[in-house]
């Protein structure tokens, strides 16, 4: 019997932890980073930024769960998929503290947290919209845009600092690299799929002759910490806020429609309209519990969907156990700062090895798209180019208005707005000449008035992946 087809709420809590504990190390930092990078920005002290890391971790933890469990047929897409602070909606966040100040941070990201509640289904059911060669460039891009964090995190952010690209860094994050490649090559069973985790432990081993390691956060945290509600003040609602707020939660839609696809195809879910509507409501959710806890809007994080993709393990139960120790992390600051101290080369060097892997998958999702006698081929290099561009040239769109700035400044949301014009504009939105051979998105989503069962599916198993046990 595979790992894919095994009980898992019976096969095992220490097997759940450990596997848990390899997605909440794979994606820790990058949750993290995103409340460091916009408390610094809105100029906030240490203790400020440490309440938004709990909030963070808390909120993200509990989507997680939700969508991991599920809340009956209202919430949760039931898949193994980890929700966390998306960098989609940094730059607006910033751009709101400098115009109106935190509360309207917070109060436009719960606006649009109830705004994404609203469309959840709407959106889900234009996910015909989406077929392969649209989704294909929006992961293809979200792993590609994501590989400079990773290298960020190997060579140091700052390029003024002693250790900036110091050999030592770039060994470490070699020797972290190396070690995965081992487990993947020839470790066997359980072993061959914690070989993240144990690259992030060797690692940080090694590390400390280089002196790259640092714990003292963790001996000054505290052990119980949680986040008040509206922490600075009464929420505010400036339009100009909750507008741009509410085309960052599109966004998001656009980029966890993307991911929740590839997730049904690698584990070989019947990916319903409802299903999908109940994932994307749990972003919509994020927003709600963000405005009020100041944390952030989550989205499905694409380095854990690689993850899935290297580790063949395919329960939803690990994510769930995984949501249950963020919610951990985010009640006690302690854990979180230890977690926090990894050796930044280490976390990169995994973190490197998963967004690429998100680009890989990206690319084979692309496979499925008939590139014979169409413009495909084309709508793929100018999407990429588009969504790219922006990530090589930050500056690229620092003359215009501030609102376009805001939604062509994300790699995603260039590649998905381009992709998605495009194939409107060549195929008709027809997923008929913008996929291949089977797969990807029928035609007919009517399903408003039919039961889960009778309900088409946006993804049904494919032939090529092993159809997993739906626990």
């Amino acid at each position: 019997m595979t790992t894919s087809t095994r009980s898992w709420a019976g096969g095992g809590f220490g097997r759940l932890a450990v596997l848990g504990l390899q997605h909440v190390l794979v994606m820790y930092t990058g949750c993290v980073t995103v409340p460091l990078v916009f408390g610094a920005a809105a100029g906030l002290d240490a203790a400020t930024v440490a309440v938004l890391i709990n909030a963070d971790l808390l909120v993200a933890g509990v989507v997680t769960v939700i969508q991991g469990a599920g809340v009956g047929r209202i919430l949760g897409v039931r898949m193994p998929v980890m929700a966390g602070a998306a960098f989609t909606a940094v730059t607006p966040m910033i751009l709101i503290a400098g115009e109106y100040g935190l509360q309207a941070v917070y109060g436009s990201m719960l606006a649009a947290g109830v705004f994404g509640l609203l469309v959840a289904y709407p959106f889900a059911k234009a996910v015909r919209f989406f077929p392969p060669l649209v989704s294909g460039v929006v992961i293809t891009v979200v792993g590609l845009a994501l590989i400079g964090v990773g290298v960020s995190l190997v060579v140091g952010n700052d390029p003024k600092a002693a250790d900036h690209a110091a050999p030592s860094r770039l060994a470490l994050a070699a020797f972290v690299v190396i070690v995965i490649l081992l487990v993947a090559r020839f470790g066997r069973g359980f072993l061959a799929q914690t070989g993240v985790l144990l690259g992030l432990l060797a690692g940080t081993a090694v590390a400390v002759p280089f002196g790259l390691i640092d714990f003292s956060a963790a001996r000054t945290a505290d052990w119980i910490g949680v986040s008040a509600p509206f922490h600075f003040g009464a929420p505010q609602f400036p339009a100009v806020a909750v507008l741009s707020m509410c085309v960052v939660m599109l966004v998001l839609f656009a980029e966890s429609t993307a991911d929740l696809l590839a997730v049904a195809e690698l584990t070989g879910k019947r990916l319903t309209t409802a299903d999908m509507a109940r994932g994307l409501a749990a972003d919509g959710l994020s927003g709600v519990l963000g405005g009020v806890m100041n944390a952030f809007l989550d989205t499905v994080f694409a380095q854990n969907v690689g993850l899935v993709t290297m580790t063949k393990v395919r329960s939803r139960h690990v994510a769930t156990v995984a949501g249950g120790m963020l919610v951990v992390l985010g009640l006690i600051p302690k854990l979180g700062a230890l977690v926090a101290g990894l050796p930044q080369p280490v976390v990169g060097a995994a973190g490197l090895v998963m967004f690429a892997t998100v680009a890989a998958v990206g690319i084979g999702t692309l496979r499925k798209v008939d590139f014979d006698g169409t413009h495909n081929l084309l709508i793929v290099a100018v999407s990429i180019g588009a969504g790219m561009a922006p990530e090589v040239a930050p500056d690229l769109y620092s003359r215009f208005p501030e609102g376009v700035g805001i939604v062509l400044g994300s790699p995603v949301t260039s590649a998905t707005l381009v992709a998605f014009g495009l194939n409107l504009a060549f195929n008709g939105g027809s997923s008929r000449r913008a996929e291949a051979r089977g797969g990807g998105v029928p035609e007919d989503t009517r399903s408003a008035a039919r039961s889960p069962a009778e309900e088409p599916a946006l993804v049904a198993a494919p032939s090529v992946v092993p159809t997993a046990r739906r626990a």
